[in-house]
């Protein structure tokens, strides 16, 4: 069954049905808003069920969405109901993944908070552009080809003297081929890490040996290289403030781990292709 709410034959009638809310003068998560056979379903689970819907459930009118998220509530309490209180064992493992997932987010979502007040943003926009420059940006052209074979082959003919453009047109698999490999003005972050590495070891005029990444192999060759202009603080502020993110979770992360006592005992005939088994954890 997909993850989150699956509207049953309630969500087609909802707005005939409309039930009031519960008459409580200040509604609030834990408002009980129906109970089924003794077990309360309130606003916050109701609250949470939304948070789950693809966006286009979510533009549905206020007064069907509500019914229709607490139809299934219902329901779904209704069928668990069935199990006596006991949880299958795929299902268990299930619930451990899913708790541990939504408090691993959780703790992510405080360290990314930590991370973007206006006096770091600033911090780390003064130094990264404390020249007064910008970011390198590169023009380049590349011929793409399936084997290493083929791209060995292409740059010994360019050794020999070949024409760049004429062989990108001639071989290369990729969309600018029939523009002579041509790739136009790109700033360093663009490009997969792979071919940026060799794009920075290259002098204007010069070809890389052949490169690959999950595109295929690459042949490169560098026109020109250059620095843009520093730009203003509020151009870029959402992604500094995006990289101070990343840095700051990696940073916890590392943390964490290397702090942690993590044990990981050898398993004697261990086939990673157990994970294949769905046999081992029930129906």
């Amino acid at each position: 069954m997909p993850k989150g709410l699956t509207f049953l034959r309630g969500m087609a009638v909802a707005a005939w049905t409309a039930l009031p809310l519960a008459a409580v003068a200040a509604p609030h998560a834990n408002t009980v808003v129906a109970t089924v056979n003794g077990e309360d379903i309130t606003i916050g689970h109701m609250i949470m069920a939304r948070e789950t819907l693809p966006q286009q459930y979510k533009q549905l009118p206020d007064d069907v969405l509500y019914n229709a998220i607490l139809d299934q509530l219902v329901q779904q309490t209704a069928l668990k109901q069935e199990l006596h209180g006991e949880v299958p064992h795929d299902v268990q493992l299930s619930i451990d993944n899913e708790r541990r997932a939504l408090l691993a987010a959780k703790v992510i979502g405080t360290v990314m908070q930590g991370a973007t007040s206006d006096e770091q943003l600033r911090a780390a926009y003064e130094e990264k552009y404390a020249t007064g420059e910008g970011v390198d940006e590169f023009k380049a052209a590349h011929i793409l080809v399936e084997t290493k074979e083929a791209a060995e082959a292409i740059a010994a003919d360019l050794q020999d003297g070949a024409d760049f453009a004429t062989l990108a047109k001639q071989k290369s698999t990729g969309p600018s081929g029939p523009s002579g490999g041509e790739l136009g003005w790109f700033e360093t972050g663009r490009m997969v890490p792979e071919f940026e590495a060799a794009v920075l070891e290259l002098r204007p005029g010069e070809v890389s040996a052949p490169v690959q990444t999950q595109f295929g192999w690459h042949v490169i060759l560098l026109h020109e290289r250059r620095k843009t202009e520093a730009p203003e603080f509020e151009e870029v502020r959402g992604d500094i403030a995006e990289e101070l993110r990343v840095k700051a979770v990696e940073n916890r992360v590392s943390e964490l781990t290397a702090s942690a006592e993590i044990d990981k005992p050898e398993i004697k005939d261990l086939d990673p292709s157990v994970l294949k088994d769905r046999s081992l954890v029930g129906n």
